[in-house]
């Protein structure tokens, strides 16, 4: 019960976290990084049950976009590459206010490649779950304050937010973006 208990803490804590609250900050440390090829697939992409529906052209070009943004700020002198497939999506629709208000989400895989190196730091792709943000609160779903677009837009930038924060904790475990390469391991 407790491990239940913690993992929809969890669960919501990420929710509540907008992926592009802190674009305007100085980006968080993360080596000798920069991202040269940012690209995203959808040929597989599941849509979730009762999702509106958006097209594999709106799903890729959202989260590009959305990772463009948040990396773009980033200006080492090493060449990073992203392979982001997006997996499943939920963009939800409008439900009955106080009883039902579904929230959207989104999957996603990713890959990262060095390019000085030519390896694939992710042999496995790393998979990234994202809930949309709470910023309409609990109870009226996005479903009835956002369009589809709005909805993946958030989705994105969320994602974006996940992408950083494993790189940045990939980086301090296991070097993946300091010194001259030779520190570099790849995920096992």
């Amino acid at each position: 019960m407790t491990r239940v208990f913690a993992i929809l803490i969890s669960l919501a804590m990420l929710a509540a976290c907008n992926g592009a609250r802190d674009l305007q900050d100085a980006p968080v440390p993360l080596g000798d990084f920069k991202l040269v090829h940012n690209i995203a697939v959808a040929p597989k992409a599941f849509k979730g049950p009762l999702s509106r529906e958006v097209s594999e052209s709106e799903l890729t070009t959202a989260l590009t976009e959305a990772t463009k943004e948040r990396f773009g700020r980033y200006n080492g002198t090493r060449d990073y590459h992203f392979g982001m497939s997006v997996e499943g999506y939920v963009l939800a629709q409008p439900g009955i206010p106080l009883v039902f208000a579904p929230k959207s989400i989104l999957i996603i895989n990713l890959t990262v490649w060095d390019d000085a190196k030519n390896l694939k730091l992710t042999p496995e792709p790393h998979q990234i779950t994202v809930l949309e943000s709470f910023d309409q609160g609990p109870i009226v779903g996005s479903g009835y304050t956002k369009s589809a677009q709005e909805q993946l837009k958030n989705l994105s930038q969320n994602a974006a937010k996940q992408i950083e924060t494993f790189l940045v904790k990939q980086n301090k475990e296991k070097g993946w973006f300091n010194g001259s390469g030779e520190t570099v391991a790849a995920v096992e």
